[in-house]
């Protein structure tokens, strides 16, 4: 079956920084910073600790940086196909989704801090997110839900690492 595509607009940090929905998780994690970048550029980044995370093919070749690009499967629902900004090897990486297989979000991005602590490191991961205007009141509602969602993710990670 063929996938139909929506486009996205792209989004940068001012986006991360003023979305109309945004997300920010921090985790602690008992491994060094280059065990938790290893975790987030893995072939099986995200699937392998999220059943929310069906699917993530990285659709251009090692090694990643800057326009580097990826497809990720939510629920064997929906595919976003994002596209990174920003590539700190090892410390930080940024991306916008430019599309999506489900209408309904105008923006997406994402961003993800590594920082190294007395007991290993820390993961700051940021979603920021902008639905179409008519589906803000059910983005809303559902918020709370997206939020736990959201924390699961994370806590996956902190779960396959500690």
């Amino acid at each position: 079956m063929r996938l139909r595509w929506f486009p996205l607009f792209e989004a940068g940090d001012d986006f991360l920084e003023e979305a109309p929905f945004r997300y920010v998780n921090t985790i602690e994690v008992p491994v060094p910073p280059n065990e938790a970048w290893a975790a987030l550029t893995a072939d099986d980044t995200l699937v392998s600790w999220s059943r929310l995370v069906t699917g993530v093919r990285w659709t251009t070749p090692r090694p990643f940086g800057v326009h580097t690009t990826r497809e990720v499967t939510i629920l064997r629902f929906v595919t976003a196909r994002e596209r990174y900004y920003r590539w700190e090897q090892g410390r930080r990486k940024s991306f916008t989704a430019v599309q999506a297989t489900v209408p309904g979000l105008r923006r997406l991005a994402e961003d993800y801090v590594v920082e190294e602590t007395p007991d290993g490191s820390r993961f700051v991961w940021t979603v920021a997110l902008e639905p179409h205007p008519a589906l803000s009141p059910i983005l809303r509602l559902t918020d709370p839900v997206t939020a736990r969602m959201l924390r699961g993710v994370a806590s996956g990670m902190r779960h396959r690492l500690g």
